[in-house]
């Protein structure tokens, strides 16, 4: 069982930043990489970011480039997601999950998600 622990969200004013970690309790020998998604009330689960464990290549979904970015820390199993320039349309709980293949785009590529942390970004 793999777990993963999101931390960082929190209630900031629009155009305020935020910086979400996602830790891994250990590598899945069938992990691609990590992706973050987010839910807000009443909608589907939307993907927002994800990268590989392997490679430099980061995917970010158009509603946030220019906004958020990705990294990671491989010897510590965690990756971030910097938000910058917040909006209230961003409020929403932010999810990460490790996906078992590279459909990095799909919620059914992911095999393991963490609980999430709520990010509210007030006008």
């Amino acid at each position: 069982q793999v777990q993963l622990v999101e931390s960082g969200g929190g209630s900031v004013q629009a155009g305020g930043s935020l910086r979400l970690s996602c830790v891994a309790s250990r590598r899945p020998y069938d992990s691609y990489g990590l992706g973050w998604f987010r839910q807000a009330p009443g909608k589907e689960r939307e993907f927002i970011a994800a990268v590989g464990w392997a490679d430099t290549k980061t995917y970010i979904a158009d509603s946030v480039k220019g906004r958020f970015t990705m990294s990671k820390d491989y010897a510590k199993n965690t990756m971030y997601l910097q938000m910058n320039s917040l909006k209230p349309e961003d409020t929403a709980v932010y999810y990460c999950g490790s996906a078992e293949d590279t459909d990095y785009f799909s919620t059914s590529a992911y095999n393991y998600w963490g609980q999430g942390t709520q990010v509210t970004v007030s006008s």
